[in-house]
């Protein structure tokens, strides 16, 4: 089924302000990245960095396929999704393109990476291994919502 048809069900597609919204109180998505067989699909944490951008940190291995698809990709997409129940959940889809942040330019965006959420095993790794920032700047969003029970539960 399409959007349109899933709206008489109670599916709505978000705002740009709820898009926005969305991106500042969650921390984590799935990145996907264009791979030869099939799309690279990564879980990263990530910083908001206002409507525009969102800055992911990289640590990194001697070799980091993510890194090559990386540096390698003209657009990528980001999905950030949270479900609260079967009845109340929301995903927004980013596309996007890369810039690396070089580290003279961190102290710029400390504010957005400060407090961002991340596995801890990353957070130790990180001080003991290279690590890369990644801006990606959005060029296209959308969010889809559904936030009621369905007629036949209420």
């Amino acid at each position: 089924m399409t959007i349109n048809e899933l709206k008489r069900y109670g599916l709505e597609e978000m705002r740009e302000e709820e898009i926005e919204t969305f991106l500042e109180t969650q921390s984590f998505g799935v990145l996907g990245l264009p791979g030869k067989r099939a799309p690279y699909l990564v879980p990263l944490s990530y910083a908001f960095g206002g409507n525009s951008s969102l800055y992911f940190t990289y640590v990194l291995g001697e070799e980091s396929k993510k890194e090559q698809l990386t540096d390698s990709a003209d657009r990528a997409r980001y999905l950030i999704y949270n479900a609260e129940t079967m009845f109340n959940w929301e995903s927004v889809l980013l596309e996007g393109t890369f810039k690396t942040v070089p580290p003279s330019e961190w102290a710029d965006i400390a504010d957005e990476l400060e407090g961002v959420w991340r596995p801890e095993i990353f957070k130790t790794a990180g001080t003991s291994r290279n690590v890369k920032i990644f801006e990606f700047e959005i060029v296209d969003s959308s969010g889809i919502k559904h936030t009621q029970f369905p007629s036949e539960h209420k």
